[in-house]
């Protein structure tokens, strides 16, 4: 009878539908109660010897028997399509929140860990919701009206069936705690166990590579063994949960037929009363029984529960306030106002009062030593982080004055660490735009330098690339990545290292497509690699400790003798 407020929040998404499952299998209960009834009478009447009412009863049986399978059919597709609802609903709502919290998430949730709880765990809410809430709000009202036919019918049968009843329903809740405690245990046991899975699948290269694929094994046998330890923990103490309502159960009904059987021996009631009393004495424990067994399907729900609640309410991301909606356009002017920040848990800030305008329309690139703070203004820009101090302006508005939807469709990003999906090339250049045409995609691909080796692959654009693009080298889907961002049509361009996987010679090439492709747009550019950024109409140069050292264009930041001469002198000395 654990009642998790976790999953009972999610089951309120779906409240009309369970209740109606909940109603039908009320009245799926009554039609046991209706049969017991009416085979009382079927065997009062053989053993009184009057059989003249005999069939009309038959008939009822059978009517009941029907009535009962298709309420249980109406009820299980109610129930079916209510969790269905509530597992959408629950995962949906968790993805939402895992992408607004986004790079700010605590770095000690695992991917594995996350995957569980978005498959298992919720599949478990699923059970728990559809199965055994209806049950146990059946299980609170049903077994009273037996109980007290049995009581008027035979009061010393009642006497001792309503302590068994209630030692069936409440001794075993001594061991709630206890219990939720071992499902605590063996969920973390298994979200571990599910990320180092999922880790070492990942990883299996770098293993074999390493030479590390048997060290890995025997720490996987170590967290099952592990797993299998908690799992029977937890049925120790599941299994003494079912033996005391089992021995209530059997001992009630034991006791109660015992005691009726000794009254119809004394020639007290009539024959159809012991029947009734016999029939109904199982009718009354029927739903602490079916209760029981729906526990145990539900139970994997309430063990990652407390996961579920975690993962929804998980620290990090930035509020959604804003109110702007900016539609499609020219590229907007974007300027850093006294930008600071820092890193939770690190003393030394990132940016130290960061101030400078990207042109609207124009390319401004961002250079600086590795820890300058390059990558931080770009996530402050999409609002992964909130700055410490200062302001970003885009187009003369606060990014926190728009909503994170519109900002972000604002913004098309290419980062150094680009994701391919399992998926066609043409699928996977869609996500941008899944209405883009066909001329259009080969227009971005060739703006991005790798139109003809999509044309060199087997099928074309309709080639599948494998999870993370494992079929294509790491310039291909560096390069897919930037053919995305440019069908993506945003007003605002971020290459953030977009090119750090693509030699020289083609960088450069790469870099001249992709200024008369963003033409009208603001660009951003991220880069270690200067020859990327010399022909930008603005250059940023950062210092080490996260400070503007100086604004200008390639020719006169050279003039002037400072980091960046210092850069491009090491860069091409390299």
């Amino acid at each position: 009878m654990m009642l998790h407020p976790e999953l009972l929040r999610a089951a309120r998404t779906a409240r009309r539908p369970l209740l109606l499952a909940t109603a039908l299998l009320a009245a799926t209960a009554c039609t046991h109660l209706l049969q017991a009834v009416l085979l009382a009478l079927v065997l009062g009447a053989v053993a009184s010897g009057d059989l003249t009412g005999l069939p009309p009863l038959l008939a009822a049986v059978l009517a009941a028997v029907a009535a009962r399978a298709l309420l249980t059919r109406w009820q299980r597709r109610v129930a079916v399509g209510a969790g269905s609802a509530v597992r959408v609903g629950l995962r949906d709502e968790l993805l939402v929140r895992l992408g607004r919290t986004g790079p700010a998430r605590h770095t000690d949730v695992r991917s594995g860990a996350v995957r569980a709880t978005l498959v298992d765990g919720v599949e478990g809410v699923d059970a728990y919701v559809s199965r055994y809430l209806p049950q146990f709000l059946v299980t609170c009202v049903l077994p009273l009206p037996p109980l007290v036919a049995v009581t008027v019918l035979e009061p010393w049968a009642g006497a001792v069936l309503a302590p068994a009843l209630l030692l069936a329903l409440f001794a075993p809740r001594w061991w709630d705690r206890l219990l939720a405690r071992r499902g605590e245990r063996h969920w973390g046991a298994y979200e571990a166990l599910a990320a180092d899975y999922l880790e070492a699948l990942q990883g299996m290269p770098a293993l074999r590579a390493l030479g590390a694929v048997g060290q890995v094994r025997a720490r996987l046998a170590e967290r099952s063994d592990t797993l299998h330890r908690a799992t029977v923990a937890k049925l120790r103490v599941s299994l003494v949960d079912t033996g005391i309502t089992d021995l209530a159960v059997q001992g009630g009904t034991v006791a109660a037929v015992l005691v009726a059987c000794w009254s119809a021996a004394a020639g007290h009631p009539a024959a159809t009363s012991t029947y009734l009393v016999l029939l109904l004495t199982a009718e009354c424990f029927r739903p602490v029984r079916d209760l029981s067994r729906e526990w145990h399907s539900g139970y994997l729900g309430v063990s990652a529960a407390d996961g579920i609640a975690a993962l929804r309410t998980a620290p990090g991301g930035v509020p959604d306030t804003g109110h702007l909606t900016a539609g499609p356009g020219q590229g907007p002017e974007i300027r850093f106002d006294d930008v600071r920040f820092t890193y939770p848990g690190t003393g030394r800030p990132a940016l130290r009062g960061v101030s400078f305008t990207a042109p609207a329309g124009r390319t401004t690139a961002i250079v600086g030593p590795s820890g300058a703070g390059k990558s931080t203004l770009v996530g402050l820009l999409l609002r992964h982080h909130e700055p410490g101090g200062g302001r970003v302006l885009l187009d003369g508005a606060e990014v926190g004055a728009h909503t994170l939807g519109s900002l972000r469709r604002q913004i098309a990003v290419v980062s150094q660490h680009t994701y391919l999906f399992h998926d066609t090339v043409a699928e996977n250049l869609r996500l941008a735009r899944p209405d883009a045409t066909d001329g259009e995609l080969r227009a971005a691909a060739r703006a991005a330098g790798v139109h003809d080796e999509i044309l060199a692959l087997s099928d074309g654009y309709a080639t599948v690339i494998g999870e993370r693009g494992s079929t294509l080298s790491g310039g291909q889907r560096q390069r897919l990545a930037l053919a995305r961002a440019l069908l993506a049509d945003a007003p605002v361009l971020v290459l953030d290292e977009a090119t750090s996987a693509v030699d020289e010679h083609r960088e450069a090439g790469i870099v001249r497509e992709l200024v008369r492709a963003a033409r009208g747009r603001t660009c951003l550019v991220v880069a270690h690699r200067l020859a990327s950024v010399r022909h930008a109409d603005r250059i940023v140069v950062l210092d080490g400790d996260g400070r503007v050292e100086a604004v200008g264009d390639h020719t006169a930041l050279l003039a002037a003798d400072g980091m960046y001469a210092r850069l491009v002198e090491a860069g091409e000395a390299a």
